[in-house]
């Protein structure tokens, strides 16, 4: 067991008698104590664990917290202060959540799109949203969402 230094949302983190291979999302939600990544499957299939990692969407159940040392981790609750990120304003002004379970992985690979490509087309964002999974069936909604925040200026 080793000693790792975790930057998460701007702040350091240090965390003692951690296991190299310990999934990423365990130390973010157990160790650190932030809640809004969710885990989903265990095996970076549903995309409810995205969060970035220097700036990239990566699936945090699937990635050793040994790979993320050194680098930039934004959660959900580092996209911005109080909700105003234009991805989580679009979010509430079309009325996406259902349940709500995958909209924190949702978010987070909107976001990580928009600061790639500031106007994707449909297809884009099809794309991008591949890998994250809504039980409620959101996704038009959703295509909705990135469209709007896009429009917004959804890199912000």
């Amino acid at each position: 067991m080793n000693s790792i230094t975790l930057t998460i949302n701007g702040e350091s983190h240090s965390l003692d008698y951690v296991q190299p291979d310990m999934p990423l999302l365990w130390a973010i939600r157990d160790l650190v104590g932030l809640t809004g990544t969710k885990y989903g499957c265990g095996i970076g299939q549903c995309g409810a664990c995205t969060i970035h990692l220097d700036g990239v969407a990566i699936r945090s159940c699937s990635t050793p917290v040994s790979s993320a040392e050194g680098k930039k981790i934004t959660t959900i609750e580092g996209l911005s202060e109080d909700g105003n990120h234009p991805v989580q304003q679009a979010w509430m002004e079309t009325d996406v959540p259902q349940c709500g379970y995958c909209q924190p992985g949702q978010i987070m690979s909107a976001a990580a799109l928009l600061d790639k490509t500031p106007n994707p087309s449909i297809e884009e964002i099809n794309i991008a949203m591949l890998g994250n999974i809504c039980r409620c069936g959101t996704y038009n909604r959703i295509r909705e969402a990135i469209q709007v925040a896009a429009k917004k200026g959804g890199n912000a």
